[in-house]
């Protein structure tokens, strides 16, 4: 429980049906070096326990810290000082809310983890589970949430087999105006709490903030892609990424054409730029590289087409997929995709079932 609506109407629902459950609250932070911006974690344990008492359940508060430091900040900074665009959300919910958070519900004797994702799970009886320590005697799938507008099967797109026996979605068949409804007529305290757009338990911290406290600035030149022509400097490549717009510190013409980030290069730190049109330099590609697939049931090993998520909130889009090795893969999209940066993740879809994911290279 995050001590938000989603995850509160999810206990509410399993209440409802009967469940024997426990109300647990991940303490993965608590914003102790002052950066700047809220990070309400107080607050939103106060929250959670509220709903947990209106429900007459059981309340645990987590303290998670030290994996959350090790699993998932120091591959956020180890991340962006290497040039890369990490995503915590997704390593949060693989590393540590499926992954040491599920162990420590395991050992005190729990059978599953149910959160407030709108995603479904699906049980497809008659198949092994293909992870050796799950105990299911059912094969399970993912799939997109029913809301579209609020789907968030992308942030899952790493969990395994196992992981996924273990999971429970208790609103993933809900529209959110819907769910808002049920918390309002089950009094829940958090009925019309405003949904979080924090970075995974750190709370309203700008990524630029947060980076700033952590990663000392390495100054460079900010050059334009087209001619080599320098316009400026920057104060650490880590500030920025593919795509990105604002935030540049040059500009725009006096056609009122704003810089993009078209690429980064190492060799002098050097932020590369060009104008945002469709032909900018390195700004739409047709085809990447994905590393370290994950697969949450039987891995694509031949080519065939499939659907990508780029990033969330994006629409599904038509791909080829070539695997080109046990873990990595060749993809072509049907059209450009734009600002596609290395470190983040790419969700492969058929359909509304979700099959797993990669990072681009």
């Amino acid at each position: 429980m995050s001590g938000g609506v989603d995850s509160s109407v999810a206990a509410l629902l399993l209440k409802q049906q009967g469940c024997d459950l426990v109300g647990a609250y991940m303490k993965n932070w608590i914003n102790e070096d002052n950066i700047v911006g809220d990070c309400p974690w107080q607050r939103d344990i106060e929250d959670a326990r509220a709903v947990a008492d209106h429900l007459g359940i059981e309340f645990h508060v987590v303290n998670l810290m030290r994996d959350y430091r090790e699993k998932i900040v120091d591959y956020l900074l180890d991340g962006y000082a290497r040039g890369l665009t990490p995503n915590p959300d997704i390593m949060c919910n693989r590393e540590i809310k499926f992954g040491v958070f599920r162990a420590w519900a395991r050992d005190h004797g729990f059978d599953a983890v149910a959160t407030g994702h709108y995603a479904r799970r699906v049980s497809i009886a008659g198949f092994a589970a293909h992870e050796p320590d799950s105990t299911s005697p059912a094969t399970f799938q993912l799939w997109e949430g029913a809301d579209k507008n609020k789907d968030q099967s992308y942030f899952l797109a790493l969990l395994s087999q196992a992981q996924l026996a273990d999971a429970r979605f208790p609103i993933g068949h809900l529209p959110k105006p819907e769910l808002r409804a049920l918390a309002r007529e089950a009094k829940l305290p958090t009925a019309d709490k405003k949904d979080s757009q924090g970075i995974c338990f750190i709370g309203e911290v700008k990524m630029a903030d947060f980076l700033r406290a952590y990663v000392p600035d390495a100054p460079g030149p900010i050059v334009r892609a087209t001619d080599g022509r320098e316009l400026g400097t920057h104060r650490g490549l880590h500030f920025f990424t593919l795509g990105q717009r604002k935030g540049i510190g040059v500009p725009s013409n006096t056609d009122h054409e704003a810089y993009v980030v078209v690429g980064k290069r190492a060799s002098d730190r050097a932020l590369l730029v060009a104008f945002d049109h469709p032909d900018a330099p390195g700004l739409f590609q047709s085809e990447v590289r994905v590393h370290a697939l994950s697969w949450i049931g039987e891995p694509v090993t031949t080519a065939r087409p499939l659907e990508g998520r780029v990033r969330y909130r994006d629409p599904r889009v038509p791909m080829e997929y070539f695997p080109t090795g046990e873990s990595s893969a060749l993809i072509r999209f049907q059209q450009p995709q734009r600002g596609l940066a290395s470190g983040q993740v790419l969700a492969l879809y058929a359909g509304e079932q979700l099959l797993g994911g990669g990072i681009y290279l």
